[in-house]
């Protein structure tokens, strides 16, 4: 919603996680003509892929720009609207610059791809103190963002945490009525309390899928 998805919209999903998968799916159930998701891991980007979003893989050379012009011609490499699933703990793109922490490069990233008068949503975690960064700025939460272009280019930013009772009741609906998969969409498995560890340590590793704990064996 923060980021204006309607019909017809081209979007950006930074990141393929549980948040940016069920972005994607919320994406197409606003109407969005192209859903692109982009992530570092394969399995999560195949998994964006089989609920019909377009994929590009982040570890690859080459600016996010010039990919998504040759994924959309007509776009000229700009999206209507880009969502940041990711936060303070990005990295960055290519080859090289994947094993390295970047904490700004996904709202860069989302500033440089938006077109003119778009919008930027912001659920990614972002903080005000994080001892373990790259820099002694970042340690405070002060990124080297590009305001000037988001600036220039008339952007509209939204961040914050996810006012869940705004959207529970619709979203309710819409699964209950079939008119979205999440679930599917965000590879739930269900696992027991005795299998919390291993399930924490796989999504630790990147795996393509949203662990729900059932303590009480009352899922089917």
């Amino acid at each position: 919603m923060q980021a204006k998805v309607g019909p017809g919209s081209i979007v950006y999903v930074a990141g393929a996680g549980p948040v940016g998968l069920a972005c994607a799916a919320s994406c197409h159930l606003l109407g969005a003509a192209c859903v692109i998701v982009g992530d570092m891991i394969p399995e999560r980007l195949a998994q964006a892929k089989s609920f019909g979003c377009e994929t590009i893989n982040l570890r690859e050379d080459g600016s996010l720009r010039d990919k998504i012009a040759a994924m959309v011609p007509h776009s000229n490499g700009f999206v209507d609207g880009a969502v940041d699933c990711v936060g303070f703990e990005a990295r960055g793109t290519g080859t090289k610059g994947s094993a390295v922490e970047k904490p700004a490069q996904v709202l860069n990233d989302c500033m440089d791809i938006v077109r003119e008068g778009g919008s930027i949503g912001i659920p990614g975690l972002y903080v005000t103190e994080d001892p373990g960064a790259v820099d002694d700025a970042a340690k405070f939460g002060k990124l080297s963002m590009q305001l000037g272009l988001g600036w220039s280019k008339s952007h509209s930013l939204s961040t914050g945490q996810c006012p869940v009772m705004k959207y529970h009741r619709s979203l309710m609906n819409a699964i209950l009525f079939d008119k979205i998969q999440i679930a599917k969409a965000v590879g739930v498995e269900v696992i027991s309390l005795d299998e919390a560890p291993t399930g924490y340590e796989k999504f630790d590793q990147g795996a393509a899928k949203k662990f729900v704990i059932d303590p009480h064996g009352v899922v089917n």
